[in-house]
């Protein structure tokens, strides 16, 4: 036998017993975090007032109520997995969010209308998959990216007019497929935009209204931070400091801008992980303004007390689902007071979603003190065949692919 046939064995020996592994935490965690079973695979998620929004790998987004369980509405019309969404204002201002906005494998983005469900309106945005969205509300703006390695900006200002959006940017200067998004407001004229690909760089572009083409906008690359060796899989920028998550198993808490170097500052080491990080979600960002991370690496849920960011701390980490966990989100849970009518109690709540097709549901408190484990937490290992680091786009997308649409 061929040392590719030996490999080839062994790797299939290896997935095997991952599948195994899968089956028997399926079954020892089916009742935590009051699980919610959908028929897909969670690629996107957002939370809203009691409400999840599902990008799917059935092609489907849905609209989901977090306290039942049921699916509130299906938008259907695209023909491949959806891997983003966003919310934007119909009227500039109104704060609503009340059009949907989603990117899909199908290389298209779509508006939609929240309450009727009505495709507003389809465009034709890359050339590859659309991997990632972003919106600049004040701006009317949204960045879309993708597996083209390619960044568009789109114009919203008419975005329920049916018609498809405008592209009024491109930025071409990433080699791999551009995989996270995020942006900060520098004026009512322009704004920072980040970008990470799966080669594990991030560029920091300065966007600025054209004055010669007021229709167009002008991009200037100003930094760029290479921390990552592969992939960025989720990254935020905010207090100052870029946060991000990557395949190469680590968090990274970046200042950014750079301060002036000060004398005897200590670097700000990664967050190490036993396996890739899809998810972050750092509290300090949020409404709570707390000083915790919450990291989603396999299948596992950790807690981290980044007060002192020089000095990360592990505080807990949970059994969270039996495959990949793709998102944690924060959810304001609303519940009524008893004997108390009129009144409601409001709770700080974790969403998270995961490859094993479901969503389950954590109270925060739960999260930072989980209950001692029946069986150690145990950290699923990925299969791996000699070329595993090569970051080769065929092959990736292929094995994303083939992941996301198989049957469990």
């Amino acid at each position: 036998m061929q040392a590719g046939d030996n490999s080839n064995l062994l790797r299939s020996e290896a997935e095997l017993k991952l599948e195994l592994t899968r089956k028997e935490k399926a079954k020892r965690i089916k009742d935590r975090g009051s699980p919610i079973e959908i028929p897909g695979k969670a690629l996107a998620l957002q939370v809203r007032d009691g409400v999840a929004w599902i990008a799917e790998n059935t092609t489907v987004i849905r609209k989901l109520d977090l306290e039942t369980g049921k699916t509130l509405q299906l938008f259907k019309g695209h023909s491949a997995p959806v891997t983003s969404l966003a919310f934007v204002d119909r009227v500039q201002g109104s704060g609503k969010g009340d059009l949907l906005v989603t990117g899909s494998w199908d290389k298209t983005i779509k508006i939609w209308d929240i309450e009727t469900k009505e495709l507003i309106s389809s465009t034709e945005a890359h050339s590859d998959f659309v991997k990632a969205l972003h919106v600049v509300p004040s701006l009317r703006l949204l960045v879309s990216s993708g597996s083209d390695k390619i960044v568009r900006l789109w114009d919203l200002s008419s975005a329920a007019d049916g018609r498809p959006l405008s592209s009024v940017a491109t930025l071409t200067d990433h080699t791999r497929p551009v995989e996270s998004l995020d942006a900060r407001l520098l004026s009512d004229k322009s704004f920072l935009l980040y970008t990470g690909d799966t080669m594990g760089v991030i560029k920091t572009w300065e966007i600025g209204r054209d004055d010669a083409a007021p229709s167009r906008w002008k991009s200037t690359l100003v930094g760029e931070l290479k921390h990552h060796r592969t992939r960025i899989n989720d990254m935020i920028h905010g207090n100052g400091y870029i946060w991000t998550a990557s395949t190469d198993e680590t968090v990274h808490v970046i200042p950014y801008p750079a301060p002036a170097a000060a004398t005897g500052a200590k670097p700000i080491p990664p967050i190490e992980h036993p396996t890739a990080v899809r998810t972050i979600l750092p509290l300090s960002l949020t409404p709570l303004a707390e000083p915790y991370l919450l990291t989603g690496s396999g299948d596992v849920i950790r807690v981290y007390d980044v007060s002192t960011p020089e000095e990360p701390e592990l505080v807990a980490e949970t059994d969270g689902h039996w495959h990949d966990v793709t998102a944690l989100r924060l959810w304001f849970r609303k519940s009524p007071i008893a004997n108390d009518p009129g009144k409601v109690r409001i709770e700080p709540w974790i969403v998270s979603a995961g490859l094993d097709g479901t969503l389950r549901r954590w109270k925060l408190s739960e999260l930072l003190h989980p209950p001692p484990p029946s069986t150690p937490v145990t950290e699923e290992t990925q299969p791996t065949g000699p070329d595993a680091s090569s970051d080769l786009l065929d092959e990736d997308e292929e094995r994303e692919l083939a992941e996301l649409m198989e049957d469990d």
